[in-house]
């Protein structure tokens, strides 16, 4: 089993690295992401924390904190895990979901 970064999360990465990077530098980045990755890597194991997805956002899945953003993951079809999605701890986490799977 693997875990798939599905096209919205890879978008999140991508924002995410450059804000770290912008905001402290290429290292830190580089840390953090390498950090998420290996969470991702965890996932199977049940080496993080994950709860369930609310109902109110409409889909099937879990998520887990991971520093200040919050990790949002499911079980695809053939078995291998999918990341959904990363948003931030100060995000509005309903709307900003909905709009990462253009609901």
């Amino acid at each position: 089993m693997a875990a798939r970064v599905q096209e919205a999360a890879s978008l999140r990465l991508d924002e995410i690295y450059r804000y770290t990077r912008d905001r402290w530098d290429d290292e830190q980045a580089d840390l953090y992401i390498t950090d998420l990755f290996a969470a991702f890597d965890r996932i199977e194991g049940h080496g993080v924390a994950s709860r369930p997805i609310p109902a109110e956002f409409g889909v099937e899945g879990f998520y887990y904190r991971h520093e200040h953003h919050f990790v949002y993951w499911r079980r695809l079809s053939d078995g291998d895990i999918g990341i959904v999605t990363i948003l931030h701890e100060r995000m509005h986490q309903t709307d900003r979901f909905r709009d990462d799977l253009g609901n």
